[in-house]
């Protein structure tokens, strides 16, 4: 999760749906760069999820084309209208559809609006 996502709210919700969820604070990156974000989840074989769209879909494919992994990368996107953003609840709620639908994630760039 990186520094975007981290939302008290979110965190507790994505908990009490059975998620094991890491903060940026926990492994001592927080206020990192994005890469630095990535790298740890790489490293810590945990999904990613990200309000920043841009940024880490320029890493993900950067790490495809250099014929790398990574274990998934989850975004939430602002929608143009502020009142359609994704809540906390939508967030978990699409997570919960994708994982039934047995959607793959690794290595995969999902942006779970679709998912609402």
């Amino acid at each position: 999760m990186t520094d975007d996502s981290v939302d008290g709210l979110l965190i507790r919700l994505l908990q009490r749906a059975g998620h094991d969820v890491a903060k940026p604070a926990d492994f001592g990156i927080s206020g990192t760069t994005d890469p630095r974000h990535l790298w740890q989840a790489i490293d810590a074989s945990r999904v990613l999820l990200s309000k920043n769209h841009d940024d880490f879909d320029d890493l993900h494919r950067l790490i495809m084309k250099g014929h790398g992994h990574h274990p998934g990368i989850l975004i939430v996107r602002k929608d143009n209208d502020p009142t359609k953003d994704m809540q906390a609840n939508q967030i978990v709620r699409a997570i919960g559809k994708l994982e039934a639908a047995g959607t793959p994630i690794v290595d995969e760039f999902i942006i779970l609006n679709q998912w609402r």
